[in-house]
């Protein structure tokens, strides 16, 4: 018999006055996948989570939590009966109590706490740190301390409301990496809310891109980086250069030449997509005559902004080894197939 599936949202909506937060929403997570509800501020994401958590009713839709209806068709379960573990963005610990006792909150009174508490400072590497308050600790020691929390109940579902958004930018690369792994180890599903493309990428399995309370478009970092369905998810997932171009079938016209298209045919205007990793620079030879006008040096790569004879821009990623001088004349050659997009205008 199949297992049933960690979560499946249908049609979920939710509205706050006149204000519509989330529209018609629907996904499906696997069981021990890792799904990012990625998207910017107001977007409805966290309202998504906070339905599911139980600490919002939708107006409309289903949720199913491994098979269970908690919310739709009449049933509305509580929070506390859906095995669902919250991490919150700023921790939510008890500065009253010390790590063991925080992980130890939602468990019961039985011989095994003690020994769930260990097992769990062991997961998330604070063992030795059962004594200690949250004061005593830093932000990414805080922060397993929640993840701790979060799992000592075993949930069906762990949901991470933008849980690295209060750690420095040192510290956060580490510290979603450490979770990451913690997650796996625990083999617990998960959704993470994210307004930050990178964690998302490097965090989840799958990745739902969201607007104005729509889910645009789901699917791996991989599909969404290389097929966006809009240039709004495009350029949400990654930098991308726009430039005006007039479609004939197989190719475009553009500043740049004459480039071949990755979904054809198209024909008329048409808003081409260039990643700046996909373009080269050189100092003489093929391409299309620029000018540097600004390098910043990255030590792995450099980021260089050109300008086309025409005055169009581009931003351009490439290699440590030339010192891109501004003002110097370079040439500017495409790689592959691009992306391009009816103009609305057009």
């Amino acid at each position: 018999m199949t297992e049933p599936a960690a979560i499946v949202c249908h049609n979920l909506s939710k509205s706050f006055g006149p204000v519509r937060a989330v529209e018609s929403v629907s996904f499906r997570l696997e069981r021990g996948h890792f799904l990012a509800l990625l998207g910017p501020s107001g977007c409805g994401k966290t309202t998504v989570l906070r339905m599911i958590a139980g600490l919002e009713t939708p107006d409309a839709g289903t949720i199913e939590l491994a098979g269970r209806v908690v919310d739709g068709g009449g049933a509305s379960m509580p929070p506390h009966h859906r095995r669902v573990g919250l991490v919150f963005q700023d921790y939510a610990l008890f500065p009253h109590l010390t790590v063991a006792e925080n992980i130890a909150y939602g468990l019961g009174r039985g011989t095994e706490r003690q020994a769930r508490v260990a097992t769990l400072l062991s997961l998330v590497g604070l063992t030795g740190y059962e004594a200690r308050y949250p004061r005593e600790l830093s932000g990414g020691q805080q922060q397993r301390v929640a993840l701790a929390r979060a799992l000592a109940p075993q949930p069906d579902l762990l949901l991470l409301d933008e849980p690295f958004s209060n750690l420095d930018v040192a510290l956060r690369t580490q510290v979603r990496e450490d979770v990451r792994q913690i997650i796996l180890e625990a083999g617990v599903s998960a959704i993470l809310v994210t307004h930050d493309q990178d964690e998302a990428m490097s965090l989840a399995d799958c990745i739902a891109v969201m607007f104005a309370g729509r889910i645009h478009q789901i699917g791996t970092a991989r599909a969404l980086y290389e097929a966006p369905i809009s240039r709004q998810v495009a350029q949400f997932l990654g930098e991308a250069n726009v430039l005006p171009g007039d479609a004939r079938s197989h190719s475009v016209s553009t500043a740049l030449g004459e480039l071949p298209l990755r979904a054809a045919p198209l024909h008329g205007p048409v808003d081409v997509l260039l990643r700046p990793e996909a373009i080269d620079l050189s100092a003489d030879g093929a391409g299309t005559a620029a000018r540097v006008q600004r390098a910043v040096y990255h030590g792995s790569h450099q980021a260089v902004w050109v300008t086309l004879a025409d005055g169009t821009p581009l931003k351009v990623l490439t290699g440590p080894e030339v010192d891109w001088l501004p003002g110097a004349p370079v040439r500017v050659q495409v790689r592959g197939e691009v992306l391009a997009f009816p103009r609305a205008d057009g």
